[in-house]
């Protein structure tokens, strides 16, 4: 029998508790201001289209340590388009901003197949439109700058 993951409690006014039973770490959602709520924290919508790029960077720290570079640092810059009839994401931008290293063409090509293949990725609905866009730094050059 699988074990519970988390546990999601209802707590009036839109928002929920939700808590990763392994770890006990805890996270609320609150339902966004263009759907009745507060907008006090991710909604569940948000969650789903965030947890796409943490999905894909965590993955990409796997593959980036089983194949000699370093991608500590870089960061994802998530936009989420929602659609009506029925309420749903329609799409998922994803710009993935990555240090300045040396990143050879097998590094890139890697990179960019688990972007668009992690597992959070796949599981999402395929009518979703997931737009990512890769940016690597330059040597010298700040991370910050899209």
């Amino acid at each position: 029998m699988a074990t519970i993951t988390a546990t999601v409690r209802y707590e009036g006014d839109l928002r929920c508790k939700l808590t990763h039973n392994f770890s006990g770490t805890t996270i609320y959602t609150d339902a966004p201001l263009d759907n009745h709520g507060k907008a006090q924290s991710f909604s569940p919508t948000d969650l789903a289209a965030t947890s796409a790029a943490a999905c894909a960077l965590t993955i990409m720290g796997i593959a980036a340590r089983e194949h000699g570079f370093n991608i500590d640092g870089a960061r994802a810059e998530v936009t989420k388009i929602m659609a009506a009839n029925p309420r749903r994401i329609a799409e998922i931008h994803i710009h993935f901003f990555f240090p300045p290293f040396p990143y050879t063409d097998a590094h890139r090509r890697l990179i960019e197949h688990i972007a668009l293949n992690c597992p959070v990725m796949v599981s999402l609905n395929s009518q979703m439109q997931k737009i990512v866009h890769l940016h690597y730094a330059e040597a010298g050059a700040p991370l910050d700058v899209p």
